[in-house]
């Protein structure tokens, strides 16, 4: 399974820079994905930003203050080449919706088509900064992509937030905490199932809350331990996913936590997306190292949680030798 990080997608547009042509004029995104690639591209080469029904129309985005040069001060008018940005092509729907809306406007100006991901060579664009297979998320729309139909998914650090020690105290403070949970990331597809080490006893306040807010999932598997201090003792957590995953159709596993989902990886042999990182942990090469190199270019909490989870698989002294390894490498 194929991942690129918000982080990836920022080294991946600055490395494929020097192939775009230099005369550009203004960058288009197509909404609502290709936004994003779109205005690093923008922010980058200090150009002009539109989105695409916009500059159809003959409207560009602001600049700021910060930005404002002769390069972003140019006019509607002011346009001969344009660039129009996606953040992945695939059999190429979108882009081809996107020269159909560009149409009229190809007697006006050079238009030239880019995709940050996809196949080596695709008819649909001109450039693709890197070759990405399938099957392939993005943290930027993981959470509303089809694939959440034949995934597992963690609730607590992915739908919503964690609880806190003093609200997970197994009694009035959980419960409370169980009806008023905030929302991480609401998904916009339906999910396989919701695999949660939650206790099978709070099975009614999780699907009062789930309800609350809309998600829609074909099953909900809980833990059936008696207690949280039963749960703690047996450290079942990790176990019981993947086992459950192992067993499943599911193609993926959502996780929250970078530890468990390194565990749950290895115990399926199917891959976990962990979204501290994030990163994608695969069953092949659960290893540290394997997951270090992966987190290397990401951001700080992403590095902080890798740390933790390293430390407490290798013991200080492995950890230590294995961060003098990843020095030398870098």
């Amino acid at each position: 399974m194929q991942f690129r990080s918000i982080a990836d997608l920022n080294r991946d547009v600055l490395a494929g820079l020097g192939t775009l042509p230099r005369d550009i004029d203004v960058v288009v995104g197509i909404p609502r994905s290709g936004m994003l690639p779109a205005t690093l591209i923008a922010l980058a080469l200090n150009l002009p930003l539109a989105e695409l029904e916009s500059f159809a129309e003959g409207r560009l985005l602001g600049v700021g203050k910060t930005r404002r040069a002769a390069s972003t001060d140019r006019g509607f008018d002011d346009v001969n080449h344009v660039l129009v940005v996606d953040d992945s092509v695939h059999e190429g729907n979108a882009m081809r919706d996107a020269r159909r809306r560009m149409e009229p406007l190809k007697d006006r100006f050079r238009i030239t088509y880019c995709a940050i991901y996809g196949a080596a060579r695709s008819p649909a664009v001109d450039f693709v900064f890197e070759s990405v297979p399938h099957p392939r998320v993005f943290e930027w729309n993981v959470m509303h992509h089809s694939i959440l139909e034949r995934a597992c998914v963690d609730i607590d650090g992915v739908l919503c937030s964690d609880p806190s020690a003093s609200e997970n105290d197994d009694g009035a403070a959980y419960l409370s905490f169980l009806r008023n949970a905030r929302p991480r990331f609401i998904p916009t597809h339906r999910i396989g199932e919701l695999v949660t080490s939650r206790l099978e006893k709070y099975r009614a306040e999780t699907e009062e809350w789930l309800a609350g807010q809309g998600v829609r999932f074909g099953r909900l598997v809980m833990l059936d331990l008696p207690s949280g201090e039963e749960r703690r003792r047996l450290g079942a957590h990790a176990e019981f996913k993947g086992n459950h995953y192992r067993g499943s159709k599911a193609e993926l596993f959502i996780e929250s936590e970078l530890r468990q989902a390194v565990e749950i990886a290895r115990l399926s042999g199917k891959p976990v997306l962990s979204m501290e990182g994030p990163v994608m942990c695969e069953p092949a090469d659960p290893s540290p190292l394997a997951i270090a190199e992966r987190v290397r270019f990401r951001t700080r909490r992403g590095r902080t949680a890798l740390l933790r989870m390293l430390r407490s698989l290798l013991g200080p002294n492995a950890y230590e030798a294995l961060k003098q390894r990843v020095r030398n490498r870098a």
